[in-house]
């Protein structure tokens, strides 16, 4: 099954104090390139986090976006009694001064700055990966989903382009035996009418010799099988269970030298038409596999 590289999936989970969100988008690139934005204190996480994605996404830009935000336990704040108490004390000395009769409340002193510290204690950010991680998984396998979805479009697409490609190449395969008979034709003409205003004979050997040559400049034979062949190796592989964009890329390269070359040998306008339909098609093809892991 074919997946898309562009993709995006998220989660969120809840537990042990923590509440972790992760967002993660993919878009289309040749190699594994991975980003990754967290909460501070979070980033020594990313190797865990390239190892989980990599199982699953094998090439393509990954944008992941981690939040973490941990419930702080009281332990962690103390009140500052020294700085309170001066706060109070101003505060008194400035309602004394004005005559102001309203109460202090504790509450009003509490936000002001140096009142609550906030102890620096160390955690261990390993301790939150098993969390972390099943969130991750999750981000994961709705990523999965959408990139799954968008490779059976595509699949169904490159499947339509490459009967296209079939479909013209037929015509081509009938047209060829034709284009060497009306050149021998054309040829003939020509020679009759040069060569009885001269009143020369025209050897058939000498025909038969010109035209074998042209036949054999212009057997486009090799190139129509070989192209056949590419096209059903294509197909074949749209049906197989992995993603296989790096070889789909191979073989169209493959499918565009084959039909600039038959373009170029049969010489002929009908054969040019289907050339350029099937180099139409083979030009879809090559931009949707841009999206192909």
């Amino acid at each position: 099954m074919l997946l898309s590289m562009t993709g995006f999936g998220e989660a969120r989970c809840q537990e042990n104090g923590l509440t972790v969100s992760i967002e993660i988008r993919t878009i289309n690139s040749r190699y594994f390139k991975l980003s990754v934005r967290s909460s501070e204190g979070y980033s020594s996480l990313e190797p865990q986090i390239e190892e989980a994605i990599r199982k699953t996404v094998h090439r393509g830009t990954i944008q992941v976006n981690l939040r973490v935000d941990r419930q702080r336990p009281a332990e962690d704040f103390r009140i500052n009694l020294e700085v309170l108490q001066r706060y109070h004390r101003q505060l008194q000395e400035v309602q004394n001064k004005w005559g102001a009769k309203s109460e202090l409340s504790l509450g009003a002193l509490l936000p002001l700055p140096g009142v609550v510290e906030e102890s620096v204690v160390p955690h261990d950010m390993s301790a939150a990966w098993p969390t972390i991680g099943r969130t991750l998984e999750r981000a994961m396998e709705n990523l999965g989903h959408m990139r799954a979805e968008e490779g059976r479009a595509m699949t169904a697409d490159l499947a339509a382009n490459c009967r296209t490609v079939a479909d013209n190449l037929a015509k081509i395969e009938v047209r060829a035996p034709v284009v060497v008979d009306d050149y021998r034709a054309r040829l003939h003409d020509r020679l009759q009418k040069v060569l009885q205003e001269y009143a020369v004979a025209l050897e058939p050997a000498d025909l038969i010799r010109e035209v074998s040559l042209y036949a054999d400049r212009a057997d486009i034979s090799e190139e129509i099988v070989r192209l056949r062949s590419h096209v059903e190796q294509f197909l074949g592989i749209l049906k197989v269970p992995e993603s296989a964009g790096r070889k789909l890329e191979f073989l169209t390269q493959e499918m565009v030298r084959e039909a600039n070359t038959i373009g170029s040998k049969a010489n002929d306008v009908e054969i040019a038409r289907q050339v350029i339909d099937i180099k139409t098609a083979i030009e879809r093809i090559r931009e949707m596999i841009q999206n192909i892991e």
